[in-house]
């Protein structure tokens, strides 16, 4: 049997390991100092990632409506499925007329307007809007296709769009002057 090296301090006690076992040994520490970096780098990372989730998971997309230099309207294309809602803000000072259409092919798409405060909430049933009342003539249940009238708070304003059965693909025409 051949011995690769000898250890021990000098003209003490040797010890001899023979020559595979000082390979895997070798490996071994490499594979647990690679194991040891990673756990300790990728600690943090998975905590802050969780933390992110967790935070996120509540967290209602809402899409910033936004025109174009010199537009003073826009068309919003969008799809919701039954039982969600999509969402979309837009900033408005009081005085201003804000106009909102809806149209979908199946003709099954309607709208909400949510004054400045308002903020959606998940919850187990769906999107709840909270913190506001909908303005007159486009709230829950009234089913708003068309809405026009002078605006009266400066702030975010909250554009709900849903389906009254089954999916929806519809264009969202927002307008302000």
């Amino acid at each position: 049997m051949a011995f690769y090296r000898m250890t021990g301090s000098a003209g003490d006690r040797q010890v001899r390991r023979p020559g595979p076992w000082r390979s895997i040994e070798w490996i071994a520490a490499r594979f647990a100092w690679v194991v040891l970096i990673f756990a300790v780098g990728a600690a943090p990372r998975v905590a802050v990632r969780a933390e992110a989730e967790e935070a996120g998971a509540n967290r209602v997309p809402i899409e910033i409506i936004r025109f174009e230099r010199g537009a003073s309207s826009k068309d919003i294309t969008g799809a919701v499925i039954r039982g969600e809602r999509s969402l979309y803000s837009i900033d408005a000072r009081s005085g201003q007329r804000l106009s909102v259409s809806i149209s979908a092919g199946e003709d099954n798409a309607v709208f909400q307007i949510y004054a400045p405060g308002a903020k959606p909430d998940r919850r187990v049933y769906g999107v709840e809007i909270v913190g506001a009342k909908a303005l007159p003539g486009a709230g829950e249940g009234e089913d708003a296709k068309n809405w026009s009238g002078i605006l009266p708070d400066t702030g975010t304003y909250l554009v709900v769009v849903g389906p009254t059965y089954g999916n929806a693909t519809y264009t969202l025409r927002v307008s302000i002057r």
